[in-house]
């Protein structure tokens, strides 16, 4: 017979979320990983909140949420707020009941400097790659590093002159609107005379000849060579030397005296003084020869190894996690202003690029 399409409602409800997640979820495998991960960061979370007052959101879901919202391609936290007030898979992964009211979305402006003071989004990426079993993934002594441009949440109208005079056609001459027009053309403008009113920490840069300058940060990842998985992350102001200066200052703390490590990189890195620092370090430099009206720093003492070839074909998978964190996680164009805030973002995108990818890394035979 024909069923009714009518709906009724029930004042109780006996299935717990449990039960409605599906057994191979793929969320499954990834909340298992990262709910150890921040079993790790107990601690860590204790040190940032009273032991006296009114008890606040739980550190924990604040992070488990913002996974979600890089998982999922969500592009704002009212967004999230929404999709987590009806969406029982939402409600399961963050650990809310299907009673229990979701927060405002302020709660996670006014909780980010605190994470942020912890420095927890580093924290926890390390805490993830420090587990048993994924650490056995990963590889110890093979590395590869590479830089990406995040447009800054700022328009090029805010890059004024630094000693307060408004650009030609800009400021306020233009009707006093927020949006009046503005004409640079003819106008020099550099990162020493200039500056972004709207996040100053962003610098004009050109990312090659021929193309646009925009407001942007330079984000670094440094990638082992084993399954491909970020490691550690730094966001930097643009520079012609910054990337050579994040590549060091990550791969130091991995360098080990007694036995050399490998570092693939792309020509931009082929610098003789970064490559003479990396041999000091004891870091064979796997870095790709630029040969354009120039000698190039690597010689025939790196590019006779047979695992010279393999680390310039391993390096390019870096720019899949960068292709991730700035599609699907949407980092694209930061909406955080300030380096630390931009910075503290990309190493939580890195994490959860991550866990994407670990559940069936671990599920692989080994």
């Amino acid at each position: 017979m024909r069923g009714s399409g009518q709906r009724s409602g029930e004042l109780f409800s006996y299935v717990d979320l449990e039960q409605r997640v599906r057994a191979d979820h793929p969320l499954r495998g990834i909340r298992e990983i990262a709910n150890a991960g921040l079993a790790a960061l107990a601690s860590d979370l204790a040190e940032l909140y009273s032991a006296v007052g009114r008890p606040s959101i739980a550190p924990e879901r604040l992070l488990r949420a913002m996974l979600l919202q890089a998982f999922y391609s969500i592009r704002s936290e009212r967004q999230l707020m929404e999709r987590l007030d009806y969406d029982l898979l939402f409600r399961w992964f963050v650990g809310l009941g299907v009673d229990d009211p979701v927060w405002d979305h302020s709660t996670f402006s006014k909780n980010r400097d605190r994470l942020l003071a912890g420095d927890i989004a580093a924290k926890f990426l390390a805490a993830v790659l420090a587990q048993p079993r994924v650490r056995r993934l990963l590889s110890s002594e093979h590395f590869s590093v590479d830089g990406t441009l995040i447009d800054a949440w700022a328009s090029m109208k805010s890059f004024r002159p630094k000693d307060g005079d408004t650009d030609r056609n800009g400021g306020d001459a233009g009707g006093g609107g927020r949006n009046t027009p503005a004409d640079f053309r003819g106008e020099k403008r550099s990162n020493a005379t200039h500056e972004s009113t709207s996040d100053p920490d962003a610098q004009l840069y050109r990312k090659g000849p021929g193309m646009e300058a925009r407001l942007c940060f330079i984000a670094h990842g440094l990638m082992e060579n084993r399954s491909a998985l970020i490691v550690d992350t730094r966001l930097t102001r643009v520079s012609g030397h910054a990337e050579r200066l994040a590549a060091l200052d990550m791969i130091e703390p991995l360098a080990d005296r007694s036995r050399p490590l490998t570092l693939g990189a792309d020509r931009a890195y082929d610098a003789a003084d970064f490559v003479e620092e990396l041999r000091t370090l004891n870091v064979r430099p796997h870095v790709a020869q630029n040969t354009s009206r120039r000698r190039s720093a690597i010689d025939g003492r790196t590019t006779r190894h047979c695992g010279y070839g393999a680390s310039q074909r391993i390096r390019k998978r870096i720019e899949e996690a960068f292709g991730w964190i700035k599609t699907v996680a949407g980092l694209r164009q930061t909406k955080l202003r300030g380096l630390d805030k931009v910075g503290w973002a990309f190493a939580l995108t890195a994490a959860a690029y991550n866990l994407v990818r670990l559940p069936k890394l671990l599920a692989a035979p080994s």
